[in-house]
């Protein structure tokens, strides 16, 4: 778990460049009452006014994207979270994909990544899918750091429209639910028998495809050490499962476009008769991507001129 101290203000992120913004609104309780709702979307012409409430209550953001299957499980228990403590902490949410310069800022080599801002200072909180005890755990430890610093208001989202009840989801299916029980606990192994099971009922599954893609990635990204991955790639530019081992870190922590390259490139210096893992493998990342994704347009033209 992450042990979050009064040292933990001290250097996490490097925010100086999101600080200064024409349309921050006036700090501590003003800028507080004017918070609509307890979970709001963070951009990069919006996170001036995130900085300034910051200042009357902790701030937690969690930097996310549409691809990324752990976040999809993480955001939830962190929003959950969140509303149960009542305006003691305002929750950020920051799309990397769409604010290059916010995940910049805050140097977001992975995601799911959460961090906290106190006072408009940055404390790391934790990076990954972590289970619903442990994100309240740190929550708490976030609250105790925060009164040590004097930030102990309460955001008043009571003048806000009341929004209407959200609709019930339905139940998961047994299987993605077992898959998700897995995923929750670490067991990746488990949660791919998992979803291979729910291809094989149905292979038109495409929730189960996108899960079974995601959860192969994370089994094999927590495997890896991203400086000994890097330094093997560079010993070996042809040498195929380094330059997987790095793709899927990069993947894994935003960076579609570099994962791609790197394949492709690999893909166009093989000799035609080693190349079908490579294939086999951008496939497999443009799955988990989306085929409308123009990261994924782009490169799948690529790869087909690569082809023929």
């Amino acid at each position: 778990m992450t042990d979050i101290s009064p040292a933990a203000l001290r250097g996490a992120v490097d925010l100086s460049s999101l600080r200064n913004r024409p349309t921050a609104p006036p700090s501590g309780s003003e800028a507080a009452a004017a918070t609509p709702d307890l979970v709001v979307d963070a951009t990069d012409e919006t996170f001036g006014q995130i900085l300034e409430i910051s200042r009357t209550v902790p701030v937690v953001v969690d930097l996310w994207a549409e691809w990324c299957g752990p976040c999809k499980q993480l955001s939830p228990i962190i929003e959950k979270v969140t509303r149960e403590l009542n305006g003691k902490v305002l929750l950020a949410k920051v799309d990397v994909d769409a604010n290059p310069q916010l995940a910049q800022g805050f140097r977001a080599q992975s995601i799911p990544m959460v961090v906290a801002l106190i006072a408009g200072q940055p404390v790391p909180m934790f990076t990954g899918a972590v289970p619903e005890q442990q994100v309240r755990e740190v929550f708490a430890q976030l609250l105790q750091l925060a009164a040590q610093n004097g930030v102990t208001g309460t955001l008043d989202v009571g003048e806000a429209p009341e929004s209407q009840p959200a609709a019930e989801e339905p139940p998961m299916p047994p299987l993605h639910a077992e898959a998700f029980a897995a995923i929750e606990s670490g067991d990746y192994a488990a949660a791919v028998v998992a979803y291979e099971k729910a291809l094989a009922e149905n292979p038109r599954d495409e929730d189960a495809l996108a899960g079974l893609g995601q959860v192969r990635l994370l089994d094999r990204v927590q495997k890896l050490d991203l400086q000994d991955a890097r330094a093997a790639a560079a010993a070996g530019p042809l040498d195929i499962q380094a330059q997987f081992d790095v793709a899927d870190l990069d993947l894994a922590g935003g960076h579609v476009d570099d994962a791609f390259g790197r394949l492709l490139d690999l893909f166009a210096q093989l000799p035609s008769d080693q190349r079908t893992p490579v294939r086999e493998r951008l496939v497999e990342l443009f799955g988990l991507i989306g085929a409308a994704d123009p990261r994924v347009i782009a490169a799948r033209n690529r790869l087909s001129s690569l082809l023929f």
